[in-house]
């Protein structure tokens, strides 16, 4: 057991070391000075009149010369229809698509998605959700089409507000490791997701890809499930400059919050061989870890001990890491907190891929 608990840290020290590591230590761009090319910005809302009155004039009011913001009214009935058309008369780089429940289609995000970016005017297309305002007016000058055209496909990142609960505190430390992981193996050249709450790809490289068409079935996946399936280390760069971020909504309940790690669950089963490989292997190495430590404490004094000189070195060469990680990804406070919420992160997806695997399989965007 000690062995296996031993080798368990080895590979947690080449994920901190040799993966997230390159992420701490890379150098952040500035915010580019001028503007190159025309920006769409696609919005999907369904019900989302209280979260477009506080969030869509932050993107309408962008300091960028030539962009519009499509947003895609997914047959709402919150009243989210009358407040678009006002906006309409106000702001002239709003373009609203309006979708009609039908039953010749099978409605759903990628549905709406799919009608956005096929009234967007530009190919080139940067994502975000009705939930979510950017931290700078000077959001889309950084995600805005990089210079080299071999590029397709830039990874944005979206923290969540802060909020005076655990649920909020956990939600944003998952948050972190998401993001954490998959903006390291973007820079390793190993780019295998997104979140659509702040990413952006050319336009034309969707419809070469027929869209969703591999995915349709699945309720998410419109944004990891594509980089997913097109990104690569040619085609791909990322963004963590402050100003590129972009605030997200949490959810308040734990119920909602289950919902929302079901949806993403479903699509992970979709990823490419490799990439599940590196995240199994990576949570299945937190489960061994951990179950492995408590196991040694029924044996021996001298077992207790060496099992307890593993966790703290575990310990203490991620605090070295983390901390640092979580300070430039805007979850400064939740530095103090990195073990304790380690732990509980362990114990919550645990209980969530249980759920997850067992409980109904039907899950809606909205």
């Amino acid at each position: 057991m000690l062995s296996i608990l031993a080798f368990c840290l080895l590979v947690q020290v080449y994920y901190a070391l040799f993966v997230h590591l390159k992420l701490a230590n890379v150098s952040i761009e500035e915010v580019p000075l001028s503007a190159r090319k025309p920006i769409s910005v696609i919005v999907c809302a369904r019900n989302e009149i209280v979260n477009l009155e506080k969030y869509l004039p932050a993107l309408l009011n962008q300091n960028y010369p030539q962009y519009e913001v499509v947003v895609v009214n997914d047959r709402s009935w919150d009243g989210t229809e009358e407040f678009l058309e006002q906006f309409e008369k106000k702001y002239n780089n709003i373009k609203v698509v309006k979708i009609l429940d039908n039953d010749k289609f099978i409605a759903g995000k990628k549905f709406a998605v799919t009608m956005g970016i096929k009234a967007a005017k530009y190919d080139w297309l940067v994502f975000t959700d009705a939930d979510c305002t950017p931290n700078s007016e000077n959001w889309l000058m950084d995600m805005q089409q990089p210079a080299d055209e071999k590029t397709e496909i830039v990874l944005g990142y979206s923290p969540y507000i802060k909020r005076k609960s655990l649920l909020n505190a956990l939600i944003r430390f998952e948050t972190f490791f998401t993001a954490v992981n998959y903006l390291s193996f973007a820079l390793k050249g190993m780019p295998y997701m997104g979140v659509g709450r702040n990413m952006a790809y050319k336009k034309s490289l969707f419809f070469k890809n027929k869209g969703f068409a591999a995915h349709m079935h699945i309720p998410s996946g419109d944004d990891d499930l594509f980089v997913n399936a097109h990104a690569n280390k040619y085609n791909t760069e990322i963004r963590i400059n402050a100003d590129s971020h972009v605030w997200s909504e949490p959810n308040r309940t734990w119920r909602g919050y289950l919902r929302q790690k079901k949806r993403h669950f479903g699509a992970g089963k979709l990823y490419k061989s490799k990439h599940k490989f590196i995240l199994s292997l990576q949570i299945l190495v937190q489960f061994l870890f951990y179950v492995f430590f408590a196991a040694c404490m029924f044996f021996s004094r001298e077992a207790q001990y060496v099992a307890s000189g593993i966790l703290g070195l575990s310990i203490i060469i991620r605090c070295f890491i983390y901390p640092k990680l979580l300070k430039r990804l805007n979850y400064s406070d939740l530095r103090w907190w990195f073990p304790i919420l380690d732990i509980l992160l362990f114990l919550f997806l645990t209980l969530n891929g249980f759920f997850a695997l067992f409980g109904k399989k039907k899950v809606n965007w909205k």
